[in-house]
């Protein structure tokens, strides 16, 4: 029973971030190299691990009406970008989703059990490891992004601070791209919260800004700029992949009841810009872009999406644009059938 109606759940689909993880690289001038690099690089911190067993548990809690208590494989599919950080949040979720039962514990000393998660090489990734850069006409209307006066405007204000980070960090100021500040931005994140002594440049204000930096950089990934032709050529991909799942599971016969994707901010966001839903803030650690179907008492079948960008309170319900918040699943593929492509390749002027 939920708003007043009788509902039968029939999916859940989700797409997050990974958790906390050790940097991927340091700066030129970072005093914590070689302390950091015992942990490894990229690799999930445990606080990571805590956060993402934890969106397991929730998961858990929501659906535990829908899901079997144990682990079977024709209701759950799981699938994770080829990344260490990744592929290990997929397997932390799992393991908060699936506590053990008394009669599967094969040891008593380790309340784990092994579950499946599939992957493929980043080179052949074509789903969840965006942007995809393999794309000539994406990488064309990129170029017009950074060209474009709405954002040139906006990014005026952060020459300066970009030569300040050069100057600070040792890297070239040729060499801070997008990337490079998104990778810089989670390495004082992570020595901020590990207690490592931060460089004396490197103060909350900076910290701040440079976040602003890798937000409006990473709308231009997938926005400002023709939206919709970069939402054809990157999120509206997963879209259409989310979408036919959904309609495969009207079939009678389906018995598939969640799909989990282990990925990156970036995919959130490109998920998001397709949707026309996105908030302009970096998807935090942990984040969740979540779908729910349903079928209604008179046969009709309705979608609702959530975002869970904060594990203290509840998701926050998205509406697409156009639609109510349960939106009939007709009306909410007619909706978002502009960012969908029959043809990525011809399109990318492969």
């Amino acid at each position: 029973e939920k708003r007043g109606v009788t509902l039968e759940f029939c999916l859940f689909y989700q797409v997050f971030r990974h958790g906390d993880l050790s940097p991927q690289e340091f700066f030129p001038t970072d005093k914590h190299k070689e302390v950091a690099r015992q942990h490894g690089y990229g690799q999930l911190t445990k606080l990571g691990i805590q956060h993402q067993y934890e969106l397991g548990q929730y998961m858990r809690r929501r659906y535990s009406h829908f899901l079997s208590v144990v682990y079977k494989q024709n209701e759950i599919y799981v699938q994770s970008t080829d990344c260490d950080q990744t592929l290990m949040s997929a397997q932390a979720s799992l393991a908060g989703l699936y506590p053990l039962t008394q009669d599967q514990i094969w040891n008593p000393r380790i309340l784990w059990q092994p579950i499946p998660v599939h992957t493929v090489p980043l080179s052949h990734d074509n789903l969840l490891y965006l942007p995809f850069s393999r794309c000539p006409r994406y990488n064309e209307l990129l170029r017009e992004t950074f060209a474009a006066r709405d954002f040139q405007r906006q990014f005026k204000q952060y020459r300066p601070f970009l030569k300040f980070l050069a100057s600070h960090t040792g890297y070239p100021l040729k060499k801070l791209n997008t990337e490079r500040i998104w990778k810089l931005s989670d390495i004082l994140q992570y020595e901020d919260i590990n207690n490592y002594t931060l460089p004396v440049w490197a103060t909350r204000g900076v910290r701040t800004k440079l976040i602003k930096l890798s937000e409006l950089l990473l709308q231009a990934e997938f926005g400002f700029h023709k939206q919709i032709q970069k939402s054809r050529l990157q999120g509206g991909i997963l879209l259409k992949t989310i979408l036919k799942h959904i309609s495969d599971a009207r079939r009678p016969s389906h018995q598939q009841k969640m799909v989990m994707y282990s990925a990156h901010a970036a995919t959130i966001v490109a998920l998001q810009m397709a949707l026309n839903v996105f908030n302009g803030k970096l998807p935090p650690y942990s984040a969740c872009h979540f779908f729910e179907l349903y079928q209604e008492k008179n046969g009709q079948y309705t979608i609702e999406m959530y975002y869970r960008n904060n594990s203290l309170r509840d998701p926050h319900p998205l509406t697409l644009p156009g639609c109510k918040f349960h939106c009939p699943l007709e009306r909410f593929t007619h909706l978002v059938s502009p960012v969908l492509t029959q043809h990525w390749t011809r399109e990318c002027r492969i």
